[in-house]
C-alpha cells in the first residue's frame, strides 16, 4: 500500500498502525514523489492526501484515472484535513473510494481499506468517461474476439471500411495504437467481454 502524506509525524504514525493491523506500507512525502512511487511499485491500495507539494491529491487522481485501466482496481482512498462538503463531492466526481477527514480513526480506516480491496469505486467512472458508442463496442468485441474487420464486415453487415472506421475510433477513445492494445484496454475496464 501507498500512503502519499507530506506531514512526516503524520505519515509514521499511518505506516506503523497500518503495519501493526498486518499492511505493507510505503510512504512517499510529496505529490511528485508519490506518483513516481505509484508507477514503480503498482501498490495493491493508495491513501492520499490533497493538499500536497508539487501535485495535489485531487491531480494524482486525475492523472491515475487517465492511465486506466492500469490502476483501475487499485483502491484510492483520500486522508485528509479538508472538511469541505464541496472537496469531499470532488473527490468522490473524479473517483476516489472514499474519503476520511483527519483526526484518523484507525478501526474505520481499516474496515474502509479491506472494503475497499474488494471493490473499486473509479470502475463505474471510466467507461463512461471514453465514450465508446455501440457501434465501437461491437466491432471491438469481435476484434477482442480474433476476428478480421473483413469477418467483422460480414457478421455486422456492415462494409469492412465503416469496421474500420469504428476500431480507429475506439483505438482513438482509448488512446492506444491498436486494435489488440483497445480490445485489451476495453476488456479490463469491462467495457467489452471478449
Amino acid at each position: 500500500m501507498l500512503c502519499i502524506e507530506d506531514d512526516w509525524d503524520t505519515a509514521m504514525l499511518i505506516s506503523e498502525e497500518l503495519e501493526q493491523r498486518g499492511f505493507d506500507v510505503q510512504i512517499a512525502s510529496d505529490g511528485r514523489e508519490g506518483w513516481s512511487a505509484l508507477l514503480r511499485c503498482r501498490p495493491n491500495a493508495i491513501l492520499c492526501d490533497i493538499n500536497l507539494p508539487f501535485m495535489s491529491g485531487f491531480e494524482i487522481l486525475e492523472a491515475l484515472t487517465a492511465i486506466a485501466p492500469r490502476f483501475a482496481r487499485v483502491p484510492f482512498i483520500f486522508l485528509t484535513a479538508l472538511t469541505a462538503r464541496a472537496d469531499e463531492l470532488k473527490g468522490r466526481r473524479l473517483g476516489a473510494d472514499d474519503y476520511v477527514v483527519k483526526p484518523i480513526d484507525f478501526d474505520l480506516l481499516e474496515t474502509i481499506i479491506r472494503a475497499r480491496l474488494k471493490g473499486v469505486a473509479r470502475l463505474g467512472i471510466w467507461p463512461e468517461k471514453c465514450a465508446l458508442n455501440d457501434r465501437e463496442i461491437e466491432t471491438l468485441m469481435w476484434a477482442a474476439r480474433g476476428k478480421t474487420s473483413e469477418e467483422i464486415a460480414t457478421i455486422t453487415s456492415l462494409s469492412e471500411r465503416t469496421v474500420n472506421f469504428h476500431l480507429s475510433n475506439a483505438r482513438e477513445k482509448l488512446g492506444v495504437a491498436t486494435r489488440i492494445q483497445a480490445a485489451v484496454k476495453a476488456t479490463i475496464a469491462g467495457i467489452i467481454e471478449p
